[in-house]
């Protein structure tokens, strides 16, 4: 069964944790986690890139010149794609890129993932994490305290506005609840700073 040091917001080790190996132990599926992480980036496109073609490219209603006899290639319209300004052929239209995988793909991902982070020692779980009122300067020296710099994800187990507004203008880190993870954020990150509620959490949701 897989252990993790408990930290206090002042860095200082208070105990250890042991991790549920259903979740924290599991087979690291590298494909898997690539599929996941595609559909994620895909599903973020907006698909909104647009161009027009022939029939949609204002002007064009007249033919240039006669069909015979001026010695020029015959021409219908100056809008065709053959000229400057004219339509585009086969050119991007809006639309979606959204697509799905199966559910148990997702969640043996995110699995995979949570053990990979574990395996590479970016997991720090802390005890707790408590503020009296909103001040970026707190959460930042925590952060400085858990040696967690770079691009920190910050996993709790409820929201907390406290927590969030304190987190929101600090550079490179996110906030996530511990039901709302996903494979992106957990591999986009240097490190994972997670409470210790919200580590039962994630073993409760994504053990199955």
């Amino acid at each position: 069964m897989p252990t993790v040091e408990i930290y206090n917001d002042q860095g200082e080790q208070v105990g250890e944790l042991k991790l549920s190996e259903t979740v924290f132990a599991a087979p690291v599926n590298e494909g898997l986690l690539y599929d996941v992480t595609r559909m994620q980036l895909s599903n973020r496109r907006l698909g909104t890139a647009n161009t027009k073609t022939r029939a949609e490219v204002r002007g064009g209603g007249r033919k240039p010149w006669r069909q015979k006899g001026t010695g020029r290639a015959r021409h219908g319209s100056i809008r065709s794609p053959i000229w400057e300004g004219g339509g585009v052929v086969f050119g991007p239209k809006p639309r979606s890129y959204r697509y799905s995988l199966p559910r148990k793909a997702k969640r043996a991902a995110l699995r995979s993932a949570l053990t990979a982070r574990l395996q590479e020692n970016a997991l720090t779980v802390l005890d707790k994490l408590e503020l009296p009122e909103p001040k970026t300067r707190e959460m930042a020296k925590i952060l400085q305290n858990l040696n967690a710099g770079g691009k920190v994800l910050l996993v709790t187990a409820e929201p907390d506005s406290v927590i969030y507004r304190s987190s929101r203008n600090i550079p490179g880190l996110k906030t996530a609840l511990a039901a709302q993870i996903n494979v992106l954020d957990l591999l986009d990150c240097d490190r994972i700073v997670i409470t210790r509620d919200a580590v039962a959490r994630v073993e409760e949701v994504f053990a199955s």
